[in-house]
């Protein structure tokens, strides 16, 4: 019986410690960072051809607060400055502008920062941004501060691989959260 016993739990600090192992896994994995109520998620960007003076940045902002907030401005150390771009289609007319007032975080909402919406404009680039690199950057809100992110660095024709909000990026690979 008490060789049965020491087996019992050997076993369950075995599932234990596998438990804890894909725990830190998944956390590891996730790349968020956080600020108080706010959640970036996955800041990522594409890579760029040699020469190219300007790049994209893409995320997810999540507020879990019962305030609003907003992204008023980003930096890159990649390139001279950051700024906070939106992509609409309007009468047929695809166009770019700069939103200086920032992007509205809503109460217990997310934002997506993707490639034809909201995204950061990275102005002159020191240097084409190369697929595998992670690059510093900030982001600065109006209530939680400022918050240092890293973008990992895509192939140059790279989309999102799936929609991390809601759900902290920790859900396995074509996993849709939202049925």
């Amino acid at each position: 019986m008490f060789g049965s016993l020491v087996s019992l739990r050997r076993a369950a600090l075995g599932l234990a410690a596998l438990a804890l192992l894909s725990i830190s896994a998944e956390t590891a994995s996730a790349h968020d960072f956080k600020a108080g109520a706010i959640t970036i998620d996955h800041p990522w960007s594409r890579a760029t051809p040699p020469g190219a003076s300007v790049g994209g940045g893409y995320l997810t902002i999540t507020n879990d607060g019962d305030t609003p907030d907003r992204l008023v401005s980003a930096t890159i150390s990649a390139a001279d400055r950051a700024e906070i771009h939106e992509m609409a289609v309007k009468d047929g007319v695809m166009t770019m502008r700069p939103v200086p007032d920032g992007v509205a975080v809503p109460a217990h909402g997310s934002v997506t920062f993707s490639p034809g919406g909201y995204h950061l404009m990275f102005v002159k680039l020191a240097k084409p941004l190369v697929k595998g690199e992670k690059i510093a950057g900030t982001l600065t809100f109006e209530k939680a501060g400022t918050v240092a992110v890293e973008f990992d660095v895509d192939a140059i024709g790279a989309t999102p691989k799936e929609d991390h909000s809601g759900h902290g990026g920790n859900a396995m690979p074509g996993m849709n959260m939202s049925q």
